[in-house]
């Protein structure tokens, strides 16, 4: 497994992220509950697989039920050899107001220490705002907390996890964060936009929401019937699969690992079919500048039709 720098942090992260969220909670198309998961036992397993095939990069998040926990069981006698990223609840309050500073450093504080302890370490290597806005993101509290957490050496770098363009701008402008992680895949490849910006800025970009939630893989099929026009757009992969003798999912790693901008790809990972496949795909072999082009030429044509979380809510990924 090659490592790549995390931007200007000083930190290799192996090309391939472990994404923690599976292991946590249910999560992603066909997992409505326990008894869809793998036990605590197999968990750790696999964990331990993933640092003895060479992934030295875990990310989790305090809102990702037992997560953090199983990590930490996990990697207490091996922190030296992993990068763990965590991200922090949620700062604003029930009414979806930001509390006062007083209020908003606490959050932090708490949230922090809560990690730290489920992870059983003394440090974070990423420390990260959990869906950051731009109005959390302009505030002088967060950052500054964020900062001196940074200071005290609890936080080796600290970072943002935006959702739309303007997000992401900001969190690369702003000089506060360190580390930027942003959906982008082979259906929505907006955000690559952003990418010089944070390159020039030496922030690391993780990539998140690269199998967008397991459509881009063998679980796209069958999918609902309001999902039918994404359904039919998958079989124009098929040509790009063949050319590099891949599965959709394979395609879909093997192009936002052709970015050399992308320090890191989150894949969610919860079989160990599903680590050992993305551990091969992350071969050093990835689109040239031809398939480069026509995969770019492939992207969804209304890419603001593809909303996870509308799609959630309306039943239509179960």
């Amino acid at each position: 497994m090659k490592k790549r720098f995390l931007g200007n942090t000083g930190i290799q992260v192996s090309e391939i992220a472990f994404g923690g969220v599976e292991i946590g909670m249910p999560y992603g198309i066909g997992i409505k509950g326990k008894a869809d998961m793998l036990t605590r036992d197999e968990s750790i397993n696999l964990l331990h697989e993933a640092v003895d095939r060479g992934i030295n990069f875990f990310d989790t998040a305090r809102m990702y039920g037992v997560s953090e926990d199983i990590m930490g069981q996990a990697f207490k006698d091996r922190r030296h050899k992993v990068v763990i990223s965590s991200k922090c609840v949620k700062i604003r309050d029930k009414s979806g107001a930001l509390p006062s500073a007083k209020k908003i450093k606490e959050t932090i504080e708490r949230s922090l220490n809560e990690s730290l302890n489920a992870l059983q370490t003394d440090y974070l290597d990423v420390y990260m705002l959990h869906q950051a806005d731009l109005e959390i993101l302009d505030n002088d509290e967060v950052s500054q907390t964020f900062l001196e957490f940074k200071n005290k050496g609890m936080i080796r770098a600290t970072g943002a996890s935006t959702y739309s363009l303007e997000e992401t701008k900001k969190t690369i402008e702003v000089g506060n964060w360190d580390v930027v992680q942003l959906p982008y895949n082979l259906m929505n490849q907006s955000q690559e936009i952003h990418f010089p910006l944070a390159e020039n800025n030496k922030i690391g970009i993780m990539v998140r929401s690269v199998l967008f939630k397991g459509i881009l893989s063998n679980k796209g099929r069958c999918l609902h019937p309001q999902l039918k026009d994404v359904e039919q757009h998958l079989q124009l992969y098929k040509e790009l699969c063949s050319k590099l003798d891949c599965d959709l999912a394979g395609l879909a790693l093997k192009f936002a690992l052709s970015s050399d901008q992308v320090s890191s790809v989150l894949v969610g990972i919860d079989r160990i079919a599903y680590l050992k496949s993305s551990i091969d795909v992350a071969d050093g072999n990835y689109l040239g500048e031809e398939l480069l082009k026509k995969a770019r030429e492939l992207e969804y044509p209304d890419v603001d039709f593809l909303d996870l979380v509308k799609w959630e809510r309306m039943g239509w990924l179960t």
